[in-house]
C-alpha cells in the first residue's frame, strides 16, 4: 500500500475507520456534560436528532435526483458527485439504486484525456477539469467497484499532470484546469487533487505491469502548501492560519504593526490546510500542523466561517468535521475556558440550521450567501450530510 493511503487517508471513506485514526494518548477519556458520556461522543439525545435529521437529509436529496442520475447544474458533475457521497457514507433504503445512477451519469462526463468533466467553451478555466475530475474520482472510488479502477486510474493520471511544475510561486500546486496556458494554483484545488490522490493510492496495485504507477510530487505540494500558511511574524492574530493562494485571501488583507500587508487567514482554508497536510503524511504534531489547528481554536466559532462571515459556511463545516475526525481531536483547547466538545457544538448547529419541508417532512440546507454556489441546497445539503456522517 501506498504511504500516502495510511489510516489517515483510509479515515475519510467510512465513518469506523475515522473513529479508529483518533490521535489519542490512550488515557480515560473524561466527560465533560455527563458520567455516562465519554470525550468525542454525542449524547444519546443528540445522536438520535443527527440520525433523523441525516435521513431527513438523504430523503430530500434522493427526491431531488435527476432521471439521468446527476443533481443540480449537470455541466459541473463534481456537484452530483459531492451529492453522491452522502449516500456512499450514509444508510438509505435506495442507495444502490441512487449510486448506480450516480455511476451511470459520471461514466458520461469521461473524456479521452482520462479527466472527469464537460468540456465547456469561452469561459475562463472552462470546465473546471481539475477541480470536478478529483471530486468525481473520490465518488467513485467510495463507491467499492472494481470495475471502475480503470477509469479512476486514467483519473489519476489526468489530476499528477495537472500539478503545476513551473519555477514560480504556483509550483507544486494545482488549479481549476491545465488547458488555459496560465500560470494558477490555489490551496482549495490542491486539497482536492491531494485527497483523492491520498484516498484512491491503492488502485495503484491494479495498474498493468507493463504502465508506470502514477502520483504526485508530494514534496512539491507540501512546499506549496507551506505557501499560504501565516507565520509567526506575520501577526499574532493570523499566524498559524492558512489563505487561499500566493498574494490572495478570500478573507481579504491587513496591515501588521511593522506596516507589512497581511494576507488574512480564514477557518475553512485553515482546515483544509491542516488536512492537505496530514494527506500528504505530514505528521500530525508537525509544527506547521500545530500552529494551525491553534489558530483555529484561538478563532474557534461555529456562527460564521472565521473571516469570511456566512461566505462558504457549510464547505467550512464540512471541511472541518473531516479534518478534527482525521486529525483524531475530540477537543478544542480555549483560554482561561474548559476545552470545547466540537462534535456536539456541529451537531447542534447544524441541526438547527436544517430547513424541513412541511409537506414531505424532509429537509435540505441552504445558505443565504450566493457566493461558492451555497445557495443551491444540494450543494450546502451535501456539505451538512458529510459533516453530520463524520460525527
Amino acid at each position: 500500500m501506498n504511504k500516502h493511503v495510511s489510516l489517515l487517508a483510509m479515515a475519510a471513506i467510512t465513518i469506523t475507520l475515522l473513529a479508529l485514526t483518533q490521535i489519542a494518548n490512550c488515557k480515560p477519556k473524561t466527560s465533560l456534560l455527563s458520567s455516562a458520556q465519554p470525550t468525542g461522543t454525542l449524547d444519546k439525545s443528540t445522536r438520535n436528532e443527527v440520525d433523523a435529521a441525516i435521513d431527513r437529509g438523504l430523503n430530500w436529496l434522493a427526491a431531488q435526483q435527476k432521471e439521468d442520475g446527476s443533481w443540480s447544474n449537470a455541466s459541473f458533475p463534481a456537484l452530483t458527485a459531492l451529492a453522491s457521497q452522502t449516500f456512499s457514507l450514509g444508510k438509505h433504503p435506495d442507495k444502490k439504486k441512487i449510486l448506480k445512477n450516480v455511476r451511470s451519469f459520471i461514466l458520461t462526463k469521461v473524456q479521452k484525456d482520462g479527466g472527469i468533466y464537460t468540456n465547456i467553451k469561452g469561459s475562463k478555466g472552462g470546465g473546471l477539469s481539475n477541480y470536478n475530475t478529483a471530486i468525481c474520482t473520490t465518488a467513485l472510488f467510495l463507491m467499492k467497484d472494481k470495475s471502475l479502477n480503470p477509469i479512476i486510474r486514467d483519473a489519476r493520471k489526468f489530476i499528477a499532470a495537472g500539478q503545476h511544475t513551473g519555477d514560480d510561486i504556483y509550483k507544486g500546486g494545482f488549479g481549476y484546469d491545465r488547458d488555459t496556458n496560465r500560470a494558477y494554483t490555489d490551496l482549495l484545488n490542491t486539497f482536492n487533487a491531494a485527497e483523492t490522490m491520498a484516498l484512491t493510492a491503492s488502485v495503484e496495485d491494479s495498474r498493468p505491469s507493463n504502465e508506470k504507477r502514477v502520483d504526485i510530487d508530494w514534496n512539491a505540494t507540501i512546499e506549496f502548501i507551506e505557501k499560504m500558511q501565516n507565520k509567526k511574524e506575520t501577526s499574532t492574530d493570523d499566524a498559524g492560519g492558512f489563505f487561499y493562494m500566493p498574494g490572495q485571501s478570500k478573507a481579504g488583507q491587513t496591515t501588521n504593526d511593522a506596516g507589512v500587508v497581511i494576507l488574512r487567514s480564514y477557518g475553512s482554508m485553515t482546515y483544509v490546510g491542516i488536512l492537505s497536510l496530514l494527506y500528504a503524511d505530514v505528521k500530525p504534531d508537525d509544527p506547521r500542523v500545530m500552529s494551525a489547528f491553534h489558530w483555529s481554536a484561538r478563532h474557534w466559532t461555529l456562527e460564521e466561517n472565521p473571516g469570511m462571515g456566512n461566505q462558504g459556511l457549510y464547505f467550512f463545516y464540512n471541511i472541518l468535521s473531516k479534518c478534527l475526525n482525521t486529525f483524531g481531536r475530540d477537543l478544542i483547547p480555549q483560554k482561561d475556558a474548559p476545552p470545547i466538545e466540537w462534535r456536539q457544538e456541529l451537531a447542534n448547529k447544524l441541526l438547527s440550521t436544517q430547513k424541513i419541508d412541511p409537506k414531505t417532512g424532509q429537509g435540505y440546507w441552504i445558505n443565504d450567501s450566493g457566493r461558492f454556489w451555497e445557495n443551491d441546497p444540494i450543494l450546502a445539503t451535501a456539505y451538512a450530510l458529510v459533516a453530520l456522517e463524520m460525527l
